[in-house]
């Protein structure tokens, strides 16, 4: 599973123009899954997001987790991370999971991350167009795969 994770002050969502998830201050996750992804890459992932500390602590220092700062997550599915552009100019998405796969992989990313949350998140909607809309604190945009684990 690949990620990108955004420290935003808001986010939101929007599917033919209606609003499916919206957030204030916390963490914007677009979500690529592959075929080798498993259950055990989603719960080392939750556990990375939601304890990664990236936000201010009262000295000004990124030393905060969005679960300890009370923020929100927005979770958004974007085949697109797992790109391939090793040949030519056009993208090839092979390496993306087709929904048969990734939509169970999606939802028990959500339970998983509202589990270690201990709230409820928003999200896009999986395979939509989507509107996303965001405005990035700092900014700070990390990117994790958890087939590296650097």
């Amino acid at each position: 599973m690949r990620v990108i994770i955004q420290r935003v002050t808001s986010a939101s969502v929007v599917v033919d123009e209606q609003q499916t998830g919206a957030i204030a201050k916390g963490l914007l996750v677009l979500v690529g899954i592959e075929d080798a992804d498993t259950e055990e890459d989603i719960s080392w992932l939750c556990s990375k997001i939601v304890n990664l500390r990236i936000f201010n602590d009262a000295a000004g220092v990124m030393n905060v987790s969005v679960k300890e700062d009370g923020g929100e997550l927005l979770l958004v599915s974007q085949f697109t991370l797992h790109a391939s552009t090793k040949k030519g100019n056009r993208p090839s998405y092979i390496c993306a999971s087709k929904p048969g796969f990734a939509v169970p992989m999606y939802q028990k990313t959500i339970a998983c991350l509202e589990q270690e949350l201990g709230k409820p998140i928003q999200t896009g909607i999986f395979g939509a167009d989507m509107k996303v809309s965001l405005l990035n604190d700092g900014p700070v945009t990390i990117f994790i795969d958890s087939k590296n684990r650097e």
